[in-house]
């Protein structure tokens, strides 16, 4: 069955078209009523099968070229040209139709191709360039509408992100497991309690003082990230071993905040808590195929399927990280959970990497 759009798409092109050739007809009768003849409802008839085909194969090329996400100075250009191009396109597949079936008009003198060639490409274009502006105009406005609507989502997500994650940091849970560590620590070792208290204040007024921004420097979640990893790491001891697997070169890239925190969190909690002689969490980022490529790796088991409902897929920390990518980079971005060699479990981040044009 055809997508609604598509459909929409050959209702206009064909309603377009039929206006030409009636355009076209009611010029003939209003001037030169004598012309019209059957060759000239076959011509009329080509006229439609050319008009149809060279700007369904304009289409086609708009869409895979992706123009429509090129800034208007960038596009302009290349309409002008594809205009004169698929006019030239349209005329000669007109008179090549018209030549093959022999319906060429009877006139009393003879006039040679190429003078046919450029009346009809002139013709022709005419009729072209309102239907590329139309085309243009049409997918601009829906792309302009589009991106408002997915603004105004983030701009709701983020709120809703901002209270969660307050809520997801500012735990009793939480803080009563990082104090009680510090208490701990206050005899033993005082310098290392000062350090935990530092961290944990810097956790807090991370979660208190949520970014307004739509993304962060990997650096900054970093730096958050491992005062939390630190925190940990006093309750879990050697429970927790922690590895950094970071391309330098990546730290300057955006990241969606608190979504790297999210995602270790669940680590943590799902992964590391569970097992009784405790496990490793790797963070790893790179560069690779033009994305970013951020990765969380843990030792544990997935509770369940990767589409089934447990805390791994269906719980706040992964679908907002799933959330956030789609609405701040489109498909363009990827995120998946998967178990790998058999005990342990890899949360994976793609993020395009802007390439200046």
């Amino acid at each position: 069955m055809l997508p609604r759009g598509y459909k929409y798409y050959w209702l206009c092109q064909v309603l377009g078209w039929t206006f030409v050739v009636l355009s076209m007809l009611i010029m003939v009768y209003s001037f030169s009523p004598s012309r019209i003849d059957e060759k000239f409802f076959v011509r009329s008839l080509m006229i439609f099968v050319s008009g149809i085909t060279s700007t369904h194969i304009l289409r086609y090329f708009i869409k895979r070229s992706n123009w429509m996400l090129l800034p208007v100075e960038k596009v302009i250009p290349r309409m002008i040209m594809a205009i004169i191009v698929t006019s030239l396109a349209c005329s000669l597949l007109y008179l090549a139709l018209i030549i093959t079936f022999n319906v060429q008009s009877d006139t009393p003198r003879r006039i040679d191709f190429s003078t046919k060639l450029l009346a009809s490409t002139l013709d022709i274009g005419l009729f072209i360039i309102p239907w590329t502006l139309i085309y243009y105009i049409y997918h601009y406005v829906a792309k302009s509408r589009k991106q408002e609507v997915d603004t105004l989502k983030l701009e709701a997500l983020v709120k809703e992100l901002e209270l969660k994650t307050i809520k997801a940091h500012i735990n009793p849970h939480f803080i009563f497991n990082a104090l009680n560590s510090i208490r701990a620590l206050i005899d033993e070792n005082p310098e290392r309690a000062r350090t935990a208290i530092t961290e944990l204040s810097n956790i807090l007024r991370s979660s208190m003082q949520s970014e307004k921004s739509e993304t962060v420097p990997l650096e900054k979640e970093l730096n958050i990230v491992r005062d939390y990893l630190a925190l940990e790491h006093i309750r879990f001891e050697d429970r927790l071993r922690v590895e950094y697997e970071v391309d330098e070169d990546t730290l300057d890239q955006p990241v969606p905040p608190m979504m790297l925190q999210t995602l270790v969190e669940n680590a943590i909690k799902h992964g590391i808590g569970r097992q009784m002689r405790g496990g490793v969490v790797r963070i790893i980022s790179d560069f690779k195929d033009n994305y970013h490529e951020l990765m969380v790796q843990n030792t544990g088991r997935l509770n369940g399927p990767v589409n089934g409902s447990d805390q791994y897929t269906d719980g706040f920390g992964i679908s907002s990280t799933r959330n956030r990518l789609h609405l701040l980079f489109g498909t363009r971005a990827d995120f998946s959970i998967r178990e790998s060699n058999g005990n342990m479990v890899e949360a994976c981040v793609k993020i395009p990497v802007s390439i200046p044009v």
